[in-house]
């Protein structure tokens, strides 16, 4: 999925730097131990696959326990402790790639986007046609389905428990 979408737009969508591949486990740990301040914090539960602008980081969080990680939600850390849970899953991101959601339209400071990319469209069909769903929706079923993001996040960092 992430693959084609790399292939087809070059690792630049929605105002993102897409990956070529996850990040490694060990890298992401260490990173979310510096970005918690917290050097028993773990962030083994998350796999980055793209970044913003500002250094915030778009990827996977590992909460539904033996699922596949297309099935993962895909959450937004920001470098400035902005955090959001996007899509409930990998299809439904592809989505909002699509409508050119950026990570602050889930934060709520940007309004949604009205066009879309048809060449990220094309992605979003092939590998998710039945995830297809206007952004506003998929955001809302991200945050009613993992209402407790934040509060996980901020539970490990030192900065703020």
């Amino acid at each position: 999925m992430l693959a084609d979408l790399v292939r087809v737009t070059g690792r630049l969508v929605a105002d993102l730097e897409l990956f070529e591949r996850f990040g490694h486990p060990d890298e992401t740990a260490q990173w979310f131990r510096s970005w918690t301040d917290n050097d028993e914090a773990d962030g083994r539960e998350f796999r980055l696959f793209a970044m913003e602008g500002g250094g915030g980081f778009v990827g996977l969080w590992l909460v539904r326990e033996g699922r596949p990680l297309t099935e993962q939600p895909v959450v937004f850390v920001g470098s400035e402790g902005e955090l959001a849970v996007m899509a409930p899953d990998l299809g439904s991101y592809l989505w909002l790639l699509a409508y050119g959601v950026h990570p602050f339209v889930a934060l709520g400071e940007e309004p949604c986007p009205t066009g879309t990319s048809p060449e990220v469209v094309a992605v979003a069909e092939r590998h998710a046609p039945r995830a297809r769903r206007g952004p506003e929706e998929i955001l809302e079923l991200a945050r009613e389905e993992f209402p407790r993001f934040r509060e996980h996040v901020d539970a490990q960092d030192a900065n703020r428990r």
